[in-house]
């Protein structure tokens, strides 16, 4: 199953931050989130796959934290994310066995059951633990992306392919 995933597919809040919205005094926010998952993230575009985000806010620091990563499937402000994950199906041609989803809370109960593998973080509502396919062991924000993505790649021999790349001494940093 895990050999036919093509792309990985995000909610945010809670998912790839902790879920904690920090506001200052004039009222401008804040999101965490976690390097490791990014990084982790970036090595599966590296190899040729795509990751997408849909999520139900709008925010400037999504749209520059995927930027800064190379997604560039985002969707935000989603009212229906099973209904926007039909996008991406579309503009790829994937079939829904080809998508993975990490969502942390009832509002993702439609999409992760339209998905090939769905996946949450191990601080996730308690109707979404009780319907993935996968538990992160840890918490959304704090590395639930990476744990997703290294039991991908690990699963479909990519993490190898990683590996041997930092493994490199010209790839260390």
């Amino acid at each position: 199953m895990l050999e036919k995933i093509e792309m990985v597919v995000f909610d945010i809040d809670g998912t790839l931050t902790d879920g904690r919205l920090i506001r200052d005094n004039e009222g401008n926010t804040s999101k965490n989130f976690y390097a490791k998952d990014g990084f982790a993230m970036g090595q599966w575009l590296r190899l040729g796959k795509k990751i997408g985000i849909i999520t139900g806010k709008e925010s400037r620091i999504v749209a520059d934290r995927a930027k800064e990563l190379g997604i560039i499937d985002v969707i935000q402000g989603s009212k229906n994310k099973a209904r926007d994950l039909e996008q991406f199906l579309e503009k790829y041609s994937y079939t829904k066995e080809q998508i993975a989803y990490m969502g942390d809370d009832i509002n993702d109960l439609g999409i992760l059951s339209k998905v090939g593998f769905s996946s949450c973080p191990k601080d996730a509502a308690p109707e979404v633990l009780a319907m993935v396919d996968f538990i992160a062991a840890h918490n959304g924000g704090q590395g639930a992306a990476r744990d997703l993505m290294e039991h991908i790649m690990k699963a479909n021999g990519m993490w190898k392919k990683v590996l041997e790349y930092y493994q490199k001494e010209e790839n260390r940093s």
